[in-house]
Formats: structure tokens, sequence, C-alpha cells
């Protein structure tokens, strides 16, 4: 089977194999599947923590990993925070920094996260919502990149195919476009620059890797 990830839209994804059911920051959800292994919410704000779209997903089983505010919110899970690793069964989960540099939308002080996954053999590479940080380019041996280019909240098309080019991952997703922020030409900004190959999926769309 191998793994997979489909992007829901804005910067909700879902992320599996034949062991592990992970979903991103889920929210707009259309169906209930009740199916997740693992929820990760990078931070609070409305468009990424969304409790009804995590009830939709969750099982008896799940488990939370969010941002110690999100937990709070949440009454449950595990809280992360940048530099910190969560195992939870065949999956681990590191934390790193997401903020704004020049922006006042989220704060390095609130401790906000991207994470990175790893599952099976692959490193995946969650940025949240975040600028090009020292944080992140200090990050190496990433198989699959999702970055967001909407600007305004986050780095834009130029900024994330920056980023692109620090990390060298093998491949890139665009989120953060398509709704709230951001077009289809922030995305093919980003496609254009980011020095390699890059997807850019339209909601619903799933890739295997």
């Amino acid at each position: 089977m191998g793994t997979k990830i489909q992007w829901f839209g804005h910067a909700s994804f879902k992320i599996w194999n034949e062991e592990t059911v992970l979903y991103i920051d889920p929210w707009k959800l259309e169906e209930s599947p009740k199916d997740a292994t693992l929820v990760l919410v990078s931070h609070s704000h409305g468009d990424h923590y969304s409790p009804e779209d995590i009830e939709k997903v969750t099982g008896p089983d799940t488990k939370l990993i969010a941002s110690a505010d999100v937990v709070s919110k949440q009454g449950g899970g595990e809280a992360i925070m940048p530099g910190l690793t969560v195992e939870s069964g065949k999956v681990r989960v590191h934390g790193v920094a997401a903020y704004n540099l020049d922006k006042k939308f989220h704060p390095k002080a609130n401790n906000w996260v991207g994470f990175i996954i790893e599952i099976g053999s692959k490193r995946i590479y969650y940025a949240g919502d975040t600028d090009l940080t020292d944080e992140m380019k200090a990050l190496t041996d990433i198989d699959v990149a999702l970055l967001p280019v909407g600007g305004k909240y986050t780095m834009d098309g130029a900024e994330a195919a920056e980023a692109a080019r620090q990390i060298k991952p093998k491949q890139a997703i665009p989120y953060h476009w398509g709704d709230i922020v951001g077009s289809r030409s922030d995305a093919e900004k980003f496609a254009d620059e980011a020095g390699c190959d890059v997807k850019i999926m339209t909601p619903g769309e799933t890739i295997s890797f």
C-alpha cells in the first residue's frame, strides 16, 4: 500500500499507510469516518483547530497530539512544543516552531508548531502557519514538505519556494490557498520556483508515494 496523502483543502490533510491513519488540522470535512489513529493540530486558530471536525475522525482509540492551547481547549490529548518528539505506535512526531517574523498573527511566544512526521520509511514535514524561520532552514532529510503559500498570514509562493530550496525535499505540496487566502496562482508561483518536484493538489485528491 505504501503511504498516501489526501488534501482536503486549505491546511487540512490525511496521511495513512497499512498501520496508521493520521489527520493534520482537520477542517470542513464532508464525511465522518472516525478512523483516525492520530490527529495532529498545529494551533488554535479556527481554520486549523475545529472540534467538530476532530469529532468526525475520532474513534475509540484515537490520540490527539497538538499545541498546548489546543490540548487545553479540547480537554485532552498530548501537548507538543517546538523541539519535542512524541512517539505513538509506529509513528514519531517532532514539533517544529511555526511563527511569523514580521506579522502579528502567529507569535513565536505562543509555541505553535509544525510537524515532522516519521511514518513508514518517510519523513513528511507539515509547516503549520509560519514564515521561513531559522528552524525551518535547518531541516534535512525531508521526503515530502507541505508548505503554506497563501501569504498574509504565512509565507507567500515566493517565500515558500525559498523554503523548499533551503529544505531540499524530494517533493513539495503547497497548501493554505484556495480558501480564506491564496489562489492557484500562488501555488503555481511556488511550483515554478521551488527547485524540486511539486504536486499542486485539488481538494479531495489523494497521491501515493
